[in-house]
């Protein structure tokens, strides 16, 4: 046994994922950063071990009716853990939050805001003192009644629901009722109310047609028998149903994200009239502190916010020490960076790094001593220049006697790391190693190490020429967030890089692209969403590879035999998959005293096919076996199928080769999934030539500097087909080999939203104005 005071973590037996019974010891009290290529097994040491082991821990400790309202994760595979303290982790969003959380809400000061407005605001003479919560649009106390606290409402229009008024009604031309209403649900009612349902929609009367979309009547209604195919139909007896009623309600109230987004294609969203975007009940906004409501407060950039609160500490000694209090939390979000943004704003709109610095400073406040921090890329979305600020955190985080494990590939937060965890010395199954424990100069001596030439050796200076521009697309004006009317000119034809530090409008600029009409063939957009929500979506079918495999399996002579069908081999429909889990390959556990939990499926053993589906093989292996080989694997086995081949290599182009091909969407981080949909896009490039303008948002997220270089290689390559490529982006190696920079700012919020400067990348470096100058500067000297 180690003894109490022991100052180390010490894992032994380590087996999560590609993890190779993997022994290490990392010190408390430290910045230990873990780093290694993508797929190589540093999340699953920091998260999915040590973190893991000691949330495990904690759910031990609590009373079991507690643990059945808490998510509980298994157990990591790991032999013993010593001398672990309580963790608290810090990971990247992997789903999109509500509409309703926001800065303020994340970071609690829209509470203590509020608290002060309820405490220190100015009422009208006459009107009641309200509690904190008549400053709240979350609560019924608050919301506006008009708009239900949601700041907008929404309403639709003829062109929306009728797109193409030629057609007539049997024909479909009211788009918003779902397929199956077009046919005897909808269209006998309308044709027994006198309606022609064979007439061209533009040829009905204006008062029919918004009888037909716009009533709120509901009439109670009886169609008459209606002789149809030879047949007598039976009367209709209902209540009729205007396709604006079922589009405003399917919006309002349906549990299914698909029947929603569907809604939503045919919806207008406006500010509500009410409350004006407010949120609040008329009684909250007649209250005001420095002359301003809650909601104009909340709007200010969190900068101009806390300098607001300082004018206004004087009033009473109850302002006095609120206002200190808000200013002093606020000071910490804008030492992260994070001073352009509001209290108002939706946490939707931001970026993973925005949110998980924006959690990381309300751990600033928690006062909380003796815990490990784990981190999973806190220096996501920042500019260089915005990095130092971010290790000053850091640094005040261990000072208050924590640790502080980092998960993290900005060699700038690698450098100033106590403790440099290198795991490798590739992906997947060629990984899973500890190569380096140790202060970071020791990696020097790691040969194997993918890590050590970016921390140690001269970079190679950037010497491709600049390609020059097929075209020009014009952007703007824009006015949205920080944009008061931008315009701007993108290079078509060459690989475009726009940069700024955080906050300067460069994604608000970029995403104007979908709105305007390019002049290119094709607009595609590469984002960090998800590639599916649920344990159904994988790698396989996303990228169509799994529709291939299916074939494959149904072309054997034991399929052909037996009389399978490609769907035979799919886990998706009855047939084929395992109908205990339902294709799952799990099944829920409940368990009395403790919360459910998920368990192998008792039939299939986790394989998620029947028996009698997995007979079948193909060349040695059944459709399960397939789905558990990596990519990498995968690409050795096929290669009898130019199909999968052609999808595999795009996924091993990108760096890929370490995933299986049944992993599940859930599991998959936002860089890996932006990757998949560029590895599907660069599939699809092989057969088109050219004129097709890519737009990726910060593609390097997640990637290691090595994994960079394969990116790159991928996108320069999209170009070279005579392709445009548009990228936002922090990585100034990216940059330094982009062919046209355009650089926003100076700086952010109010500050930035501008275009500081623009040009072949050299010739950014060297403008004065800029703040990329200087990063982008040391990318041509060399320097690591």
């Amino acid at each position: 046994m180690h003894s109490p005071h022991d100052p180390y973590v010490r894992v032994r037996g380590a087996r999560e994922h590609n993890l190779r019974d993997v022994d290490v010891d990392v010190p408390r009290d430290s910045l230990v950063v873990f780093t290694g290529v993508s797929g190589s097994g540093k999340s699953s040491l920091a998260f999915g071990t040590i973190y893991a082991e000691a949330q495990r821990r904690y759910f031990e400790s609590v009373a079991p009716y507690a643990r059945r309202l808490i998510h509980q994760a298994g157990a990591p595979r790991v032999a013993e853990i010593t001398g672990l303290p309580p963790a608290v982790s810090l990971e990247q969003r992997r789903s999109a939050p509500s509409a309703r959380s926001s800065v303020g809400t994340v970071t609690t000061l829209s509470n203590s805001l509020r608290m002060l407005l309820s405490r220190a605001g100015t009422y009208p003479v006459g009107a009641e003192r309200l509690d904190s919560d008549a400053f709240s649009p979350n609560t019924a106390a608050g919301a506006c009644p008009a708009c239900h606290g949601l700041g907008r409402v929404h309403d639709t229009d003829e062109a929306l629901l009728v797109p193409d008024p030629a057609l007539s009604i049997r024909e479909g031309a009211i788009a918003a009722w779902p397929g199956a209403w077009q046919g005897k649900n909808l269209r006998d009612v309308l044709d027994a109310l006198g309606y022609d349902v064979d007439r061209p929609w533009r040829d009905l009367p204006q008062a029919e047609r918004d009888w037909i979309l716009f009533t709120d009547e509901q009439p109670v209604v009886t169609v008459h028998p209606v002789r149809e195919a030879g047949r007598i139909q039976r009367p209709y007896q209902g209540t009729y149903t205007s396709a604006r009623r079922y589009v405003l309600h399917t919006f309002a109230d349906t549990r299914s994200q698909s029947l929603r987004a569907r809604a939503e294609r045919f919806l207008t969203s406006s500010p509500c009239p009410a409350c004006g975007g407010s949120r609040l009940r008329p009684e909250a906004l007649a209250v005001t502190f420095t002359g301003r409501t809650i909601a104009d407060l909340a709007a200010l950039p969190l900068a101009e916010l806390a300098q607001t609160l300082e004018s206004g500490a004087g009033a009473n000694e109850t302002a006095r020490v609120l206002t200190d209090d808000l200013r002093a939390r606020i000071a910490v979000v804008t030492e992260l960076g994070l001073g352009y943004l509001s209290l108002d704003r939706t946490t939707p709109t931001l970026s993973n790094g925005e949110l998980q610095r924006l959690r990381l400073a309300t751990q600033l406040r928690s006062g909380l001593f003796g815990v490990v921090y784990v981190l999973d890329e806190p220096s996501a979305g920042l500019h260089p220049a915005d990095a130092e600020a971010l290790l000053v955190v850091l640094d005040r985080l261990k000072a208050a006697g924590n640790s502080v494990f980092v998960v993290e590939h900005h060699l700038d937060v690698v450098r100033r790391a106590d403790w440099l965890v290198d795991v490798g010395p590739a992906a997947g199954v060629h990984g899973g190693r500890v190569l380096h424990s140790g202060p970071p100069a020791g990696l020097a001596e790691v040969a194997e190490s993918a890590t050590r030439p970016y921390l140690f050796d001269r970079r190679p200076v950037p010497t491709r020429a600049v390609r020059g521009a097929s075209g020009w697309l014009k952007l703007g004006p824009v006015t949205r967030h920080n944009l008061a009317a931008l315009e701007a000119e993108l290079p078509l034809g060459v690989f475009t890089a726009v940069t700024g530090v955080s906050g300067s409008g460069k994604s608000t600029l970029v995403g104007a692209i979908t709105e305007e009409e390019p002049g290119v063939g094709r607009l595609v957009t590469v984002d960090q969403k998800p590639i599916g929500r649920t344990p159904r979506s994988n790698l396989a079918t996303y990228t169509g590879l799994f529709d291939v495999v299916r074939k494959l399996f149904a072309a054997t002579d034991e399929a052909k035999a037996r009389g399978y069908q490609a769907g035979r081999f799919s886990f998706n429909v009855t047939g084929g998959r395992c109908e205990t889990c339902q294709g799952e390959g799990f099944v829920s556990v409940e368990l009395l005293f403790l919360p459910s939990t998920y368990a192998p499926c008792p039939q299939c053993h986790g394989a998620r096919y029947r028996p009698e589906t997995l007979q079948v093989t193909h060349r040695g292996l059944n459709i399960a076996e397939v789905l558990d080989l990596t990519v990498e694997a995968a690409a050795g086995f096929f290669t009898d199928a130019p199909a999968a081949l052609r999808s595999l290599r795009a996924l091993l182009d990108v760096g890929l080769g370490y995933l299986r091909l049944g992993q599940p969407a859930t599991e998959l981080s936002g860089g890996e999934a932006q990757r998949i949909k560029l590895a599907t896009e660069l599939q699809r490039a092989t057969t088109r030539r050219g004129n097709t303008l890519y737009v990726l948002d910060e593609p390097t997220t997640g990637l290691h500097p090595a994994d960079v270089e394969v990116l790159m290689r991928q996108l320069q390559r999209l170009v070279d087909a005579g392709n445009s490529v548009v990228v936002v982006e922090h990585d100034m190696a990216v940059v330094a080999e982009a062919d046209w920079v355009l650089d926003l700012g100076p700086g952010g919020g109010a500050e930035g939203g501008r275009v500081v400067a623009a040009g072949p990348p050299r010739d950014v470096a060297a403008d004065p104005r800029s703040r990329t100058a200087p990063y982008l500067a040391r990318e041509f000297a060399g320097e690591a």
